[in-house]
């Protein structure tokens, strides 16, 4: 059955709030207020601004109003995660999970060191299996814990740039939670074998295209506002030419954006010239795809004519600093393209990536870019705190074809907000609070959560959602898929979950019925 429009939610006050509405002046409202009426914002402004506003309405609508107290909090527009990936179903078979508490023993991922570039076209080739081996029920449980986490960290719109699980429980997600999402399929049909010199095809590319043809129509379908679909590619690695301009076609035929990873590591682009007989930027650029459609993702590592084409398109960068160091990427420091490119006018957004153990929000994110941005031309000014604030709001919703409706606090656009108390030591004496965020503070200290008007998150708890609960599906969805899947041992996830109980406060009795046989 299809989703029903929602009814409009009550009309909402956020009010007296040090306020950042991310809007193209930056300007900054420090006793500020918000006024949501049907889910969009009515007035934003100064306290007094708004309470006119406010006094202006109908009466019945000035009765339903429920108020926030926002006093002593930074209010913020809702975060905009533009690139991610849902990988919470590889959790365990990773093995991350299943280190001992003191282990010290870390190793090289297949990203760092230039990338082995031959490892990640396998791996990321291998996720279809895996995605086909999870069953909806797995997928549904998997998916609602996973983007709960990203809600809770203060993410109102996630933009899914291919995810190990199905994109229907995505979307289903994404409406049970109520929050955003642009929703995509992993589509690879190649993989770049070691030792040869042309790629080999692995899967059915018009299947492919039919699969990312039927979500687009089915989020173009829904009634709530809530979901949004557009074509992407995993990797250049993974992608024939027949599937790119498929890919490009249905981005024109369905008026949608793209996405990409492209130039990511130094090892690239003589693996795709190898196997593909051209760079990655220009061979985009030759398939269709290198225009203002497309959000590139990491793309550090080209020559000059490259940056030329890059900069002709209008192309935008996706990029994740808080990420590349756990990862042992080196996409800012080691070329320093993304800032160039940033400083010559492309637009660059931030984003999370995707991991399957703990990684940076997008808090983290917006740290780390006021701080290697600014260190890589030993300049303060390169990016103060409101831009690094609106690389996580107003220009992701731009990169994602979406700020007409959302990524700023502005009159008519949709009223999605994060709130973030100020009222402890890291504040004191400091005139600019976003500053002493970016600096002390993280995910963590998001304390309530609107989407379209409706709050979804108070107090750093669920309104609706019990996090306990979505935790308990989850770890029983990734332990039915890990063993019956994977062929990971019963008995190591059973052991790893009564660790992980006891830190929670727990008795370390499994969750599932499975894991308590």
């Amino acid at each position: 059955m299809s989703p029903k429009a929602p009814a409009a939610p009550a009309p909402l006050l956020v009010r007296g709030a040090h306020l950042y509405p991310a809007d193209a002046t930056d300007r900054v409202v420090p006793d500020g207020s918000v006024l949501a009426v049907d889910g969009r914002v009515a007035a934003v402004g100064t306290v007094e601004e708004v309470d006119a506003a406010v006094a202006a309405l109908d009466p019945a609508t000035r009765a339903a109003l429920r108020t926030l107290d926002a006093r002593r909090m930074i209010a913020l527009p809702g975060f905009v995660n533009a690139h991610w990936h849902e990988l919470f179903a590889t959790r365990l078979p990773f093995n991350g999970a299943f280190r001992p508490d003191s282990d010290r023993e870390d190793q090289p991922g297949f990203l760092g060191r230039g990338g082995d570039m031959y490892r990640t076209s396998a791996v990321f080739d291998s996720f279809h299996d895996m995605i086909d081996g999870l069953t909806p029920e797995e997928g549904d449980a998997i998916a609602r814990y996973s983007m709960w986490t990203q809600l809770r960290a203060g993410v109102t719109t996630l933009g899914d740039v291919g995810s190990v699980n199905h994109p229907d429980a995505l979307a289903d997600a994404a409406l049970g939670l109520g929050m955003r999402c642009s929703v995509s399929t992993w589509a690879a049909d190649a993989v770049c074998a070691p030792g040869e010199s042309r790629f080999r095809r692995t899967r059915d590319t018009d299947l492919l295209l039919s699969r990312v043809e039927a979500l687009i129509d089915r989020c173009a379908a829904d009634p709530t506002g809530l979901l949004r679909a557009r074509p992407t590619a995993v990797y250049g690695t993974n992608m024939t030419d027949e599937l790119a301009l498929g890919l490009a076609g249905l981005v024109e035929r369905h008026d949608t954006g793209f996405a990409s990873h492209i130039c990511a590591q130094r090892n690239e682009p003589e693996v795709i010239r190898t196997y593909y007989g051209s760079t990655p930027v220009r061979r985009f650029a030759d398939l269709g795809l290198l225009n203002e459609r497309l959000m590139s993702v990491h793309t550090a590592f080209v020559d000059d004519e490259e940056r030329k084409l890059l900069l002709e398109g209008r192309v935008h960068l996706s990029h994740s600093p808080g990420k590349y160091g756990g990862a042992g990427e080196s996409a800012m420091t080691e070329t320093r393209v993304i800032p160039d490119l940033r400083r010559a006018g492309l637009d660059v957004s931030l984003s999370t990536d995707g991991q399957p153990l703990s990684f940076a929000g997008m808090p983290e994110q917006m740290r780390a870019a006021w701080q290697v941005h600014n260190e890589l031309y030993a300049d303060s000014t390169v990016v103060v705190p409101t831009d690094a604030l609106a690389m996580a709001t107003r220009l992701a919703a731009r990169g994602l074809r979406w700020e007409d409706r959302i990524g700023s606090l502005e009159p008519g656009k949709e009223a999605d907000l994060v709130l973030v108390p100020m009222d402890d030591w890291r504040y004191v004496h400091n005139p600019r609070p976003l500053e002493a965020f970016l600096a002390l503070g993280g995910s963590g200290d998001v304390d309530t959560v609107v989407v379209g008007g409706r709050v979804l998150i108070e107090g750093g708890r669920g309104v609706a959602a019990d996090e306990a609960e979505l935790l308990a599906g989850y770890e029983e969805a990734v332990r039915s898929f890990s063993i019956r899947c994977l062929k990971v041992d019963p008995d190591r996830i059973d052991a790893l979950y009564a660790r992980s109980a006891r830190r929670r406060g727990g008795d370390g009795t499994p969750t599932s019925e499975a894991g308590a046989r």
